[in-house]
């Protein structure tokens, strides 16, 4: 991975990319223009130029990342390098956390249906659905 401690920046969006937090460049940039990416506590453009010092606020999803640019790369590489380019605040990562255990808790009793319903179960949803119309 081109790690680039001698370039003065990267775009954002490319930055995303390389980092990880989104699978395409285009992605990224649909984010950014959504104003789900922050840097420093400001809304961006695509092709801003990020420098490393730097804090990002970016959501995706439901998770909020608040993260610190630690390096600059203009190429994807693998995810244990593209986890140094970044470093997330502990608050950002334990409230991160704990709300995606209070989403699985609250999911916990909820079982999908194995397949598709038979004919006797459609002939039954169908009955029940009929119940709404009158």
């Amino acid at each position: 991975m081109n790690l680039a401690p001698d370039s003065a920046s990267v775009r954002l969006d490319l930055w995303l990319w390389a980092a990880r937090f989104y699978k395409t460049r285009a992605l990224a940039k649909a984010a950014i223009e959504g104003g789900k990416v922050h840097v420093q506590g400001q809304g961006a453009k695509p092709s801003r130029l990020l420098k490393t010092g730097e804090t990002l606020r970016l959501q995706r999803g439901e998770d909020v990342f608040e993260v610190q640019v630690l390096a600059l790369s203009g190429k994807r590489g693998p995810a244990s390098a593209a986890a140094l380019l970044y470093s997330e605040s502990d608050e950002s990562r334990e409230t991160r956390l704990r709300l995606a255990a209070e989403r699985r808790a609250a999911n916990a009793g909820y079982r999908a249906p194995a397949g598709k319903p038979d004919k006797r179960a459609r002939r039954l949803i169908q009955a029940l659905g009929d119940l709404d119309a009158l």
